[in-house]
């Protein structure tokens, strides 16, 4: 079965960085995009980057220039690296697999989500 599971997740100060990944398993990893998805408390959820294995990438504005997506499809495993960490960039985050091999659709699988806290 499809496993997605997302750790790096913490406290961290603003001006920060961490580095998320996510595990997956279950499905042939470098077939699909891959998405990171957030959700700051009382929001909705903010798609934040998305990645295939071709390398093509897209981000939110809010997170152009300051975070970088990327994946290792020998290892099964997508990562979120998050710089200039702001107040604004807490959340938790999701990572989440495409609805069908090699096309941007929306995801059908989604992990259990990492919290991220950014706070002096």
């Amino acid at each position: 079965q499809v496993q997605l599971v997302e750790s790096g997740g913490g406290l961290v100060q603003p001006g920060g960085s961490l580095r998320l990944s996510c595990a997956a398993s279950g499905f042939t990893f470098s077939s699909y995009w891959m998405y990171w998805v957030r959700q700051a408390p009382g929001k909705g959820l903010e798609w934040v980057s998305g990645i295939n294995s071709a390398g093509s990438r897209y981000y939110a504005d809010s997170v152009k220039g300051r975070f970088t997506i990327s994946r290792d499809n020998t290892k099964n495993t997508l990562y979120l690296q998050m710089n200039s960490l702001k107040s604004e960039d807490t959340a938790v985050y999701y990572c989440a697999k495409a609805g069908s091999a090699w096309f941007k659709t929306p995801p059908d699988y989604w992990g259990q989500g990492t919290q991220v806290t950014v706070s002096s």
